[in-house]
């Protein structure tokens, strides 16, 4: 295993767009700070008479701000602050916001019901709301043996794991899906929808899947011990490592079976595994059980960029900043590479470290 210590990558591209220049400064040690986003709003320089997308899920809605940046077109995040993207039920003025809407960015079908139905109504009822689907033309990775039978999933894509953003390279294509239904919304902005897809997939994308990688090359261990949902096995398989959901569900409100804490169990024992990581948006109780009938030391977050909470909006995270200031530290140290208090963003363990 390479003996290093965790250090965030450079100032994100977002933060130095908005900074300036000066701001891009390679190394930045502590929490990357933003320039102001509200939910709701791309908080660049789109004309308020442009056309308005709204996106069902937070990661989709981060790639299309980052397309659409320095263009006309205004993108919101429907989900509120605070809440999981997957299993959150709107009301019917969520429907009616994407009728009004110019498009509607979702993440294919199968997935978030409400999404489904939202999509129904619009080609039920001839709206001219546009369609653009994420995931189009993605290959979805087959679910864990693991996974309930009574969980797999509904239509062509049962069996199927949806969470597929959290590839990087899969992540790429849905950028690519985003931006030609961007280019039909407003077609005199296509040179810089274009330049901005391609921008992020090669200076933000790209570097994130490198840096992943490095993290999990250095690794000896190759079993990572999840107290959360079924969501990161993307990752697992584009790194090699084993990720052991204890929720084997799709959803982040499924209930944790007496039998799931007996498998942990076992998963941890087999593996000495000190340190696990809990669903920032999920439950704390099994984790602290983990941590009090286990080997375990603590728990430390992990999100599959479904939401975010408020400091990161105030902070106007992203993907890229999740990724850097939330995963990362975290799979550092469940995977052993570095010891909790060798993270150096400021604050960062202490914050975190079975965090409520």
């Amino acid at each position: 295993m390479t003996e290093h210590t965790f250090e965030p990558r450079r100032v994100s591209r977002r933060e130095a767009l908005a900074a300036g220049a000066g701001a891009a400064v390679a190394g930045l040690s502590g929490c990357l700070s933003g320039g102001g986003q509200t939910s709701g709003s791309t908080g660049d320089s789109a004309a308020d008479d442009g056309p308005t997308v709204v996106a069902s899920f937070f990661s989709f809605y981060d790639f299309g701000r980052e397309i659409a940046r320095d263009t006309p077109i205004t993108v919101e995040n429907l989900v509120p602050t605070g809440l999981h993207g997957h299993g959150w039920e709107p009301n019917t003025s969520v429907t009616k916001r994407i009728v009004e809407a110019d498009a509607f960015l979702h993440v294919g079908p199968d997935f978030q019901p409400w999404a489904d139905r939202a999509i129904r109504t619009i080609e039920d009822d001839g709206v001219d709301t546009m369609l653009i689907d994420a995931r189009e033309g993605i290959e979805l990775a087959s679910l864990a043996a693991t996974l309930d039978s009574d969980e797999e999933g509904v239509g062509e894509n049962r069996g199927k794991d949806p969470h597929f953003w959290l590839d990087p390279q899969r992540a790429k294509q849905s950028v690519d899906n985003i931006t030609e239904g961007f280019v039909a919304l407003a077609p005199d902005a296509e040179d810089r929808l274009r330049e901005n897809a391609e921008r992020y997939k090669t200076e933000t994308l790209e570097q994130i899947d490198a840096d992943y990688r490095a993290i999990f090359d250095a690794a000896e261990r190759d079993v990572v011990q999840l107290a959360a949902h079924n969501a990161f096995q993307y990752i697992g398989l584009r790194y090699g490592v084993e990720m052991r959901p204890l929720v084997v569900n799709l959803a982040a409100s499924g209930d944790v079976k007496p039998s799931d804490i007996v498998d942990a169990k076992r998963v941890i024992s087999e593996n000495d595994i000190r340190y696990i990581a809990n669903g920032v948006f999920e439950s704390r109780r099994p984790a602290k059980q983990l941590v009090a009938e286990t080997a375990v030391e603590a728990y430390f977050p992990v999100t599959p960029y479904a939401g975010v909470r408020e400091e990161w909006v105030e902070e106007n995270w992203g993907y890229e900043e999740i990724a850097y200031n939330i995963n990362m530290p975290t799979f550092e140290i469940v995977l052993g590479n570095v010891a909790p208090e060798e993270i150096e963003i400021d604050g960062w363990t202490d914050k975190w470290r079975n965090f409520e």
